[in-house]
């Protein structure tokens, strides 16, 4: 009965949310709570932290679309939209489904069981929409590391922390080409519109400027954060250094351009769904 109430409260606390339907606490959980854009509403299916749980965006009309796909990227004058996965200060693995119809939101998993981080993400982390890190493409400037076949992850450094499936208008600020068993694994580091700091920080020297350590702080969390797993230590191209504004806006329009490419099928998709 805690999760039913739960449920009603987090519906009763976003009210343009049409709609909440609960027909088993333990067994089936449905909820829609609306965010910034009134024509999608994230739903919610399933119960958090279980094998089944789904987080969903909706349009207008109740239809189901994808976070990757069907949210636009560019929102012009160097503004771009960005999907929360995993809001600040919590711990819970929670990815885009890339091979799942409508790409939903849930918690990964290994060996069938769900996965957590050793401790907790002190920032919102998600993707930016409409990119594709091409695991075909050997990028010279990072030492020929082929891409992880996922969209591009952002780390943003906002205050407040955001809820899975939100969406939310970010600039970029930086970048970091970590290297993950091999791979190459962009993370664009980035501030939401909304912030009270946005207007302070416009490229990386900002960011050191009125977020002193945070850069640092975030290459060294996830060059670590396996460690505790007995995997080895991540690491990052460009001479371990963080990658200015300009620099981060050419990663995004060239994994959008690969997106684009994939979406037109000039390059096999595998198991990604494009749906």
């Amino acid at each position: 009965m805690a999760t039913v109430a739960r449920a009603i409260a987090l519906a009763g606390a976003f009210h343009h949310c049409s709609h909440i339907t609960i027909r088993s606490p333990r067994r089936l959980y449905h909820s829609c709570r609306a965010i910034h854009n009134p024509k999608v509403q994230i739903k919610e299916e399933g119960q958090p932290q279980t094998l089944d749980y789904r987080v969903f965006l909706v349009d207008h009309s109740g239809k189901k679309v994808s976070p990757w796909h069907d949210i636009p990227l560019h929102l012009g004058d160097g503004v771009f939209n960005f999907v929360v996965e995993i809001p600040k200060d919590t711990s819970a693995k929670m990815e885009v489904a890339t091979d799942e119809l409508y790409t939903p939101i849930k918690q990964d998993t290994k060996k069938g069981k769900l996965r957590y981080y050793p401790y907790n993400i002190n920032w919102n982390y998600g993707l930016l929409p409409q990119t594709w890190e091409d695991p075909s493409f050997s990028n010279p400037e990072v030492e020929g590391a082929l891409g992880d076949n996922d969209p591009v992850d952002v780390v943003e450094i906002g205050e407040r922390q955001r809820r899975i499936g939100q969406i939310l208008k970010v600039k970029p600020l930086a970048a970091l080409a970590m290297i993950d068993e091999g791979e190459l694994d962009w993370k664009i580091v980035a501030i939401s519109l909304d912030d009270p700091t946005a207007s302070l920080v416009n490229d990386v020297d900002d960011v050191e400027k009125h977020f002193p350590g945070t850069l640092v702080a975030i290459r060294d969390w996830f060059r670590d954060y396996k460690i505790p797993d007995g995997k080895p230590a991540n690491w990052f191209a460009l001479g371990n250094k963080v990658a200015n504004k300009d620099y981060a806006l050419k990663i995004i329009n060239e994994t959008n351009e690969s997106w684009a490419k994939l979406m037109k099928r000039s390059i096999p998709a595998g198991d990604l769904s494009l749906l």
